[in-house]
């Protein structure tokens, strides 16, 4: 098996290609999680996988609470399938916490600050309420509760990490917060063992091949964590050693024969690329030169894929009802490919509502 193997296989266990799945709700439980601070574009990276869906219908199953957008995993957004919300916050939120901890101390956050910053928050949400950040924010300002210097960032993002809010319904076209008991009735509790190997058996399935370092970079969890969330599923994977490092892989796995090329914008911090620490099996080193404009100081942009291979960025600019899209590749493609990935930013336009001018 080589790199360009390891690419086509990843593209389909993210369902990127052949997926069966037919509901943004079934591919965000399959996924486990999905980074999604670019809210926009984090719709995108579920509709990507959904051919024929839109916008609106993965709105739809963020206002019905199908998914939840909330801060775990790593000290970031994801989305979330409403059932997994709670054994995921509780396996989590530790080291969510004590990631943010010199910083809370930097900016006078003390746990006293959080007990009266959540009471608030509880309070205004109460009875079924979803405000957006700007009125929860005014309501923590008229308790003296200050939000400046990204204070607000952490005081909401605790609320959600204690499992007090999460996403609500959209309105006015906006996000708000709400009530997470209100959202999703806590129906499931694992122990910290069943919550280790639950993680870990469908980060292998969804993102294999995948190293432990992948593992353990992509959780967040404390190495001792994550090696133990391995060794509690690995019999039922099988390793192999590829170019010096073990890749685990389902033990059903077949490597793709694609009946033709694929190409695929993919937005921001797209777990096609986040999901890994060792990316050159779809970032070879020939592309060496062009690492900062894929990645740079912990930003992900928008990529073009070609047939598993990271071939250039592409940008967006929305003008009312006019979507212009940037094309600007790493080599120049033969003419196949360029209608290959003209194609896919017609399903881009599809997704989005609007029509396409594109720009190379």
């Amino acid at each position: 098996m080589n790199q360009s193997d390891i690419a086509l296989i990843r593209l389909a266990s993210q369902q990127l290609m052949g997926t069966k799945l037919t509901s943004p709700k079934e591919l965000i439980a399959w996924m486990v999680g999905m980074q999604a601070q670019d809210y926009l574009m984090a719709k995108w990276a579920i509709g990507v996988r959904q051919p024929g869906s839109t916008d609106q219908d993965i709105q739809a199953a963020i206002d019905t609470a199908g998914i939840i957008r909330t801060h775990l995993l790593r000290p970031t957004w994801h989305f979330v399938a409403a059932e997994d919300v709670y054994w995921l916050l509780d396996l989590t939120g530790a080291q969510i916490k004590a990631a943010q901890s010199s910083r809370d101390r930097e900016l006078g956050l003390t746990e006293a600050v959080y007990t009266r910053s959540n009471t608030i928050i509880e309070k205004a949400l109460i009875n079924g309420t979803h405000l957006s950040r700007e009125e929860l924010l005014a309501e923590l300002n008229k308790a003296n509760i200050a939000t400046d210097q990204n204070r607000s960032a952490h005081l909401l993002a605790r609320a959600e990490v204690e499992k007090i809010i999460c996403s609500g319904a959209t309105r006015n076209s906006k996000p708000t917060y709400a009530l997470l008991s209100q959202r999703v009735p806590k129906t499931r509790e694992l122990t910290k063992d069943e919550a280790l190997a639950e993680l870990a058996r469908r980060y292998f399935t969804s993102r294999c091949p995948a190293t432990l370092q992948d593992f353990t970079w992509w959780s967040g969890l404390p190495a001792r964590d994550a090696h133990q969330a391995l060794e509690l599923v690995k019999t039922d994977f099988t390793p192999e050693t590829i170019d010096g490092n073990t890749h685990w892989f389902t033990r059903d796995l077949t490597i793709p024969q694609p009946s033709q090329p694929s190409a695929y914008l993919l937005p921001t911090y797209d777990e096609f690329t986040l999901s890994y620490t060792e990316r050159s099996a779809s970032i070879p080193v020939e592309l060496e030169n062009h690492l900062k404009e894929i990645s740079d100081r912990g930003i992900f942009r928008p990529i073009i894929v070609i047939n598993g291979q990271v071939a250039g960025i592409w940008k967006r600019t929305i003008e009312k009802d006019q979507l212009f899209i940037k094309l600007e590749y790493f080599t120049q493609p033969d003419e196949h490919t360029r209608q290959m990935v003209e194609q896919a930013t017609m399903h881009y336009g599809y997704f989005a509502g609007k029509k396409i001018q594109i720009k190379q």
